[in-house]
């Protein structure tokens, strides 16, 4: 019963639940090998690359990974995921809203400062490290009905305006900085294109956004990130390659988006076809359908690769249909609940390690883009110009763009009558600022390629990277700044209520939890000489769920106290489960209470309290 009627926020409680694995042999031999990949994607050479020749190599059982390189490597996991934890702590204790983002940047840097390890990333292992998860999450957790209802102003945003960013900056960089090649200006450009709505959700904790602006910001975000990196990966290779072909470029655009939409919405239904098959007959484990949904994203991205389609793509379409795959199935409450609780935390640490890496890599960015500017005759006193231009570049098209394109989708109904709606200057001006740029700008610029097919250097590569941290520490700040101020008092379109649509959910899942108790007591009791224990206790049962249809009913009056009711309710239900916590944990002080019987019990407190918190 309990299991059955738990809420999203409850997964956020499950945290002392362990899966156990008794093939050690098995374990071992495959971190040695998970280590030495990813040593090889933060080793301290110039040149990270697996060759196919040591394949063998890794693979044979007697492969022992360097103890030097391997406690190197488990250093600098731990000193980041570290600083991770204790970013999310100084934000609580400021008392300004800093963005989290920032602090972990800051904590990079002062890694960087006093460590004598540096990390040089392999762009293609960290792309996949860290870019399909985040992606497939995203879909998976965005609100399909705001990203329909507003679909024409999202894919405006987040097509439309990537070209029209992607154009604009690109040019303006080549002209502004002569060094960097025209692709490699339009990669930059490109790369800060997508947008990062967490950031925004940090930046304006204490001025809550408007609902329909988040899922607008949202949606954009989703998709600017697929159409972004696509058209960065178009300029790498035009840059690579030496030339650029726009009609091949068409096709291949049009294969890569099909191809990998295809891929991503097929390995999920298969995946998640198998899966129940295979619970429907052997039973499900937590543990191995948590670990499923947690290689959807590599695997969804890899096959996709494979085949030359889009892996971006491929992991968004993931999500999305993962969100859909969900809906009709018939996982365990327990299940749900510690998979939410699993991809929380990895979605907190990848987030966090990627902007930790940031600060960690900036010094050692700075100084190659001072290189840079100093071969070609300029002081890095142009650095922060060259920033400062690219991001007044980047919120000025914005800006523009926004006021266009909002004009007119604001100034229509959806029965087509023209109305009088026009956005407001504030609101553009939000929308404008609140264009952050964050994790996927970063993860995408520094996948860059290090040498180009020559063997030569890639150019300017050190300087464009610099440019794009610039650009998302003061994207950052400006809308740390200017976010709160314009969010007070802003004049927004009306947005529709959804609380009649709750209040019905509400209360056709009680009358549907009625008719299944009384079936089920029915078919229990059915011949037994105790049958009317069963009926007592279902009629308790029964009664709570008529009181919930009773108060959803209510109007005006009636129902503003039944509300205050129930938040009464929830307060000292809480009060007496934080009593319970105590008592048990004195009892367990006093050694008259067992540790396991005390975890149990604590568990299920827990899960209650979740449940009203």
């Amino acid at each position: 019963m309990l299991l059955n009627n738990l809420s999203y926020g409850e997964s956020h409680t499950v945290a002392s639940n362990y899966i156990n694995v008794n093939v050690k042999n098995l374990i071992h031999h495959s971190f040695n090998v998970t280590l030495h990949f990813f040593h090889l994607a933060t080793s301290r050479h110039k040149v990270a690359k697996v060759h196919l020749d040591k394949a063998p190599a890794l693979l044979s059982p007697e492969y022992k990974p360097e103890t030097g390189f391997a406690v190197e490597t488990i250093t600098i996991v731990l000193l980041m995921l570290l600083a991770v934890v204790v970013s999310d702590s100084i934000v609580r204790v400021l008392p300004l809203p800093v963005p989290l983002p920032l602090v972990q940047i800051g904590l990079g840097a002062a890694i960087a400062s006093v460590a004598k390890v540096r990390v040089e990333l392999d762009p293609d292992i960290f792309f996949l490290l860290f870019l399909p998860p985040l992606l497939f999450l995203d879909g998976w957790r965005i609100p399909k009905e705001g990203l329909f209802r507003d679909k024409g102003i999202i894919l405006e945003m987040a097509l439309g305006l990537v070209i029209f960013t992607v154009l604009g900056v690109g040019f303006l960089v080549h002209w502004m900085i002569p060094s960097v090649p025209l692709p490699v200006a339009f990669a930059l450009a490109a790369i800060v294109s997508p947008t990062d709505p967490i950031a925004v959700s940090a930046i304006a904790a204490r001025v809550p956004i408007p609902s329909r602006m988040m899922h607008i910001l949202e949606g954009e975000s989703l998709l600017n990130d697929a159409s972004g990196l696509v058209c960065m990966r178009f300029a790498v290779a035009a840059m690579l390659t030496g030339a650029f072909s726009f009609s091949a470029a068409f096709f291949t655009f049009l294969w890569l988006a099909f191809a990998g939409i295809a891929i991503g919405i097929g390995v999920t239904i298969g995946v998640t076809r198998g899966k129940a098959f295979l619970t429907r007959r052997l039973g499900e484990e937590s543990g191995s359908q948590i670990l499923i949904s947690l290689l959807i994203p590599f695997g969804a991205y890899l096959l996709a690769e494979h085949v030359h389609a889009s892996g971006i793509l491929a992991a968004v379409a993931a999500g999305i249909t993962m969100s859909y795959a969900e809906s009709s199935s018939q996982s365990l409450a327990v299940t749900r609940v510690r998979r939410t609780a699993v991809w929380d935390t990895a979605q907190f640490a990848a987030n966090g390690a990627i902007f930790v890496l940031l600060g960690e890599q900036l010094p050692s960015i700075f100084w190659g883009a001072v290189k840079n500017v100093h071969a070609n005759g300029y002081s890095y006193w142009w650095l922060p110009v060259y920033v400062g231009v690219i991001f007044a570049a980047l919120v000025g098209l914005r800006f523009l763009w926004v006021w266009a394109s909002w004009r007119y989708a604001l100034s229509r109904r959806s029965d087509g009558q023209q109305t009088v709606v026009r956005p407001s200057w504030q609101l553009v001006a939000t929308m404008s600022f609140a264009g952050v740029r964050g994790a996927i700008t970063l993860a995408g610029i520094l996948t860059l390629p290090l040498f180009l097919n020559d063997g030569s250097l890639f150019p300017a590569r050190d300087l464009v990277i610099f440019l794009a941290a610039g650009v998302i520490i003061l994207s950052l700040v400006a809308a740390s700044i200017c976010l709160p101020k314009l969010l007070k008092n802003i004049d927004l379109p009306a947005e529709d209520s959804h609380q009649k649509e709750e209040d019905y959910a509400r209360i056709a899942a009680a009358e549907a939890a009625i008719m299944a108790i009384e079936k089920a007591q029915h078919d229990l009791a059915a011949g037994r000489a105790d049958a009317d224990i069963f009926t007592d206790v279902a009629t308790r049962i029964m009664e709570l769920y008529r009181k919930r249809i009773d108060g959803r009913m209510h109007l005006g009056e009636e129902r503003e106290l039944t509300a205050l009711s129930e938040e009464i309710e929830k307060r000292l239900r809480i009060t007496a489960l934080k009593a319970e916590r105590q008592e048990i944990y004195r009892l367990v002080r006093a050694r008259r209470l067992e540790s396991t019987i005390a975890s149990k019990m604590v568990r299920d407190i827990d899960m209650m309290e979740a449940r009203y918190g």
